[in-house]
């Protein structure tokens, strides 16, 4: 690539300012083939990145795999004030999350120091979670002050909608057929009773009303949150979490939060507390789909009114046909079965085709969700009605 190439026609401005971004995006160095020197920020901009990806892709142990940014706590911290300095909140994140994959800094995110100059993110929460047995005393509260701020932030972004969008779908769930006259729901009675249209009066009789159900102090669907607990669940784990102490702050929602690797932990009981809930979590390990679906089928007293989500890749290490027959089981009692195979922003998560082609045979398709769609998919299997299913699923 010459200097033309990158330059093209146009203002001198115009390709001094192609030449400013070809030499960030190429790093410097004698084959970079700009010849423009850089200064003031983007400088700094370049110094940052060429810390983190300026290094060899050989692979590296031990301190080596830190030489980009240096071994120490100190040389990490000024560099995370470095890159929130040049950087928006949503590169910081992403350059966090490469530097601990690819210069092996999880170790330095146990001292409290270093925790304290990171940006917060759902990542960061899966690293720290892996390393939760590993973590020394003095870094275990500035590690669950990042996981509270993470936590609360997609509380604020996630809970109001969820309540609406599930107290709405409980509200209609419950149709009565002597409703009161504010518990009317108009557009399906007159949907219901449009054969009974008097075209001489411009009117019709209704023979039938559909209601509402009034919004009941007692329990109205069972939900079990079942949830793999394997390395690369760490974000849907989280997230899972979180929608978790929002159904259980439902009155009229029954919730159980179980998480699963070779062993099952029923963590039920914490769910007032999703940071709690997300210590109480050990992410790695082999996985035990069966062993998991298994005591969530013993703890369903309600089959109608009660709906599982299980939330695994379907990497099954346990016994694949009695898993499957557990699904089939369940589905039959008339329990609302959902598969999700991601609960993360992350796109298409890695998954065994294979099992999830046999959950769709029996009626249980597995896809990927968004924490935006959630709401909208427990909505649709509390109402029984098609699940809102991505194209890209």
């Amino acid at each position: 690539m010459t200097t033309e190439d990158m330059t093209g026609t146009g203002p001198p401005h115009e390709a001094s300012e192609r030449l400013r971004r070809w030499r960030l995006v190429l790093g410097g160095g004698a084959a970079d083939g700009t010849g423009h020197a850089l200064s003031g920020r983007d400088a700094a901009m370049d110094g940052t990145l060429a810390a983190l990806y300026g290094t060899q892709d050989k692979p590296r142990t031990g301190r080596d795999r830190a030489a980009g940014l240096g071994a120490s706590a100190p040389s990490v911290a000024r560099w995370l004030g470095d890159i929130r300095a040049c950087f928006p909140s949503s590169v910081v994140q992403v350059m966090q999350r490469d530097a601990v994959e690819r210069l092996g800094l999880s170790a330095l995110l146990l001292e409290p120091e270093l925790l304290q100059a990171v940006e917060p993110d759902v990542h960061l929460v899966g690293t720290l979670l892996s390393l939760n047995k590993a973590m020394p005393e003095t870094t275990k509260e500035t590690a669950r002050a990042v996981v509270r701020k993470v936590v609360d932030d997609l509380e604020k972004r996630l809970a109001a909608r969820t309540r609406a969008t599930l107290t709405g779908a409980l509200d209609r769930s419950a149709r009565v057929a002597r409703p009161r006259h504010h518990d009317i729901d108009w557009n399906r009675t007159i949907a219901a009773n449009l054969k009974h249209y008097l075209p001489e009066y411009g009117t019709l009789v209704p023979e039938r009303i559909v209601g509402y159900g009034r919004a009941a102090r007692s329990v109205k669907k069972d939900v079990v949150l079942c949830i793999d607990q394997s390395g690369s669940m760490a974000a849907s784990v989280v997230y899972a979490s979180v929608f978790g102490a929002v159904l259980a702050s439902m009155r009229s929602i029954s919730t159980r939060l179980v998480v699963f690797d070779t062993a099952v932990a029923d963590l039920t009981d914490q769910l007032d507390d999703p940071v709690d809930v997300l210590f109480g979590t050990r992410l790695g390990g082999g996985t035990d789909i069966n062993r998991a679906l298994a005591y969530c089928q013993s703890q369903i007293t309600r089959p109608a009114e009660t709906v599982v989500v299980l939330i695994s890749d379907l990497y099954e290490g346990g016994i694949r046909h009695e898993m499957l027959k557990r699904v089939a089981a369940m589905k039959a009692s008339g329990v609302q079965f959902v598969t999700l195979l991601a609960l993360s922003d992350e796109g298409a998560p890695a998954y065994d085709r294979e099992h999830a082609a046999a959950l769709a045979a029996l009626g249980a398709p597995a896809f990927a969700c968004t924490p935006d769609l959630f709401p909208e998919v427990m909505a649709a299997a509390i109402e029984k009605r098609p699940l809102p299913i991505p194209d890209t699923a």
